[in-house]
């Protein structure tokens, strides 16, 4: 953890349709799993924010992660491609 925790000015864009309520919610759930390691992803972000504006549910959201981890699982990686790009 050699950078702090900035996850809504990395994409503040992500960020611009929750309200202060969702916008805590993500924010504590992505710095939970930062200190335990866990670098987010814009894809994450994406889904999460996705999640809590209702634009997909919980059953699209699990797909999605399942999705994830299945191509993760395939390369070997730890990181979303996505996080490469983006940074």
């Amino acid at each position: 953890m050699d950078k702090p925790f900035d996850i809504e000015e990395r994409w503040p864009e992500l960020f611009e349709k929750l309200d202060q309520k969702q916008r805590r919610a993500i924010v504590q759930s992505l710095a939970s799993s930062w200190h335990e390691g866990w670098v987010p992803n814009r894809e994450d972000v994406v889904d999460l924010v996705a999640e809590a504006t209702g634009e997909i549910d919980d059953v699209e959201y699990l797909r999605r992660t399942d999705a994830k981890a299945e191509r993760l699982r395939g390369t070997g990686d730890r990181s979303s491609a996505s996080d490469a790009s983006s940074s």
